[in-house]
């Protein structure tokens, strides 16, 4: 049965709110999950909230971003307590809940991009801090997932790994501080191999490397072990659809960002269309499209509560009709 899903971020900063109708869009039509507020303010950031959960490492919020420090800020505090409130929300919104309940973090490579060192650059430039991190981060995930399963004891937690730094990464994109050269590009190699390793923290769960910039590198991804790969569809060109197709074929579940949430959102029909369309493109069974999962593009921090309202249940509606396509 086709699934829907949300990528994480949410307007507004009412927690409980969101949570709500989190759970009631999700919790019989697809994959429900703690939304992220980041209009809260600094800490409730993507960034922000990861280096929370970093373990026997500081950060603190300066001019240029987070960045490490020697001991913790009153910003790392704050993100902490973003996290304390979202957990306990979680606990009551969830009493009574089965099933799987997803968290996203950032991964290691787009938090290395985007916490500084004490010298002013970027933690990428240096291997061993990239280690360093990548090790906390593992350490930090490990507890959460953990707390999170015991707050919502009925839930099997689905870790998400965003990595929108990635492919810049990759292709040596990345500004140095100075904004005069390029960081070296990263080996995929090494690249696969850190992601692989802060997804073991999750020991037996399902997981999922979510990146919806253009030229994600599926290919590598794969190597990773994730339970599923998250990218956004829409940028997707022919060579990236034909990746979609072998990642499939390699016992890789494939969460599609099959539609923009700008306003107006596209009709279940268009989006529906378009997806077995390219589906048929590629030779793939209709069958399989069972296996799939469907979401917007990104998250909805940009949107209006009510459009994002409408973005998630445009993903409930689409990964209905497309489980009649794919089971008639």
């Amino acid at each position: 049965m086709t699934r829907a899903t949300g990528m994480g971020s949410w307007p507004g900063t009412d927690v409980r709110e969101t949570q709500r109708g989190v759970r009631e869009l999700f919790a019989e039509h697809g994959l429900p999950y703690l939304p992220e507020l980041p209009d809260r303010g600094p800490g409730a950031d993507m960034i922000g909230r990861a280096a929370a959960l970093l373990v026997d490492l500081h950060v603190d919020l300066q001019p240029m971003g987070w960045r490490f420090v020697d001991r913790p800020g009153r910003d790392a505090e704050r993100a902490r307590t973003w996290w304390r409130q979202d957990l306990d929300e979680l606990a009551e919104t969830f009493d009574g809940y089965e099933g799987e309940l997803k968290v996203q973090v950032a991964g290691p490579w787009t938090l290395a991009a985007s916490v500084w060192l004490h010298r002013g650059e970027r933690s990428v430039v240096d291997p061993g801090a990239v280690r360093d991190l990548a090790g906390s981060l593992a350490e930090g995930i490990r507890g959460h997932v953990a707390e999170a399963e015991r707050l919502v004891p009925g839930a099997r937690v689905v870790l998400q790994l965003d990595e929108p730094s990635l492919p810049g990464l990759l292709a040596g994109r990345l500004p140095t501080a100075s904004g005069f050269g390029r960081i070296p590009a990263v080996d995929s190699y090494v690249a696969a191999n850190l992601v692989g390793e802060v997804l073991q923290a999750a020991g037996d769960r399902h997981t999922a490397v979510h990146c919806c910039a253009k030229g994600t590198p599926l290919a590598m991804l794969r190597t990773t072990g994730a339970s599923a790969l998250a990218v956004d569809a829409t940028v997707l060109g022919p060579k990236g659809w034909e990746s979609l197709a072998a990642t499939l074929e390699s016992g890789t579940d494939v969460w599609l960002g099959s539609y923009a949430s700008a306003s107006p959102l596209p009709t279940v029909a268009a989006v529906h269309d378009g997806l077995v369309r390219r589906w048929h493109e590629l030779g793939l069974a209709a069958a399989d499209l069972a296996e799939v999962t469907v979401s917007p593009a990104c998250g909805l921090a940009g949107l209006s509560p009510s459009d994002a309202v409408a973005a998630q249940r445009l993903a409930v509606q689409v990964a209905e009709a497309v489980t009649e396509t794919a089971l008639g």
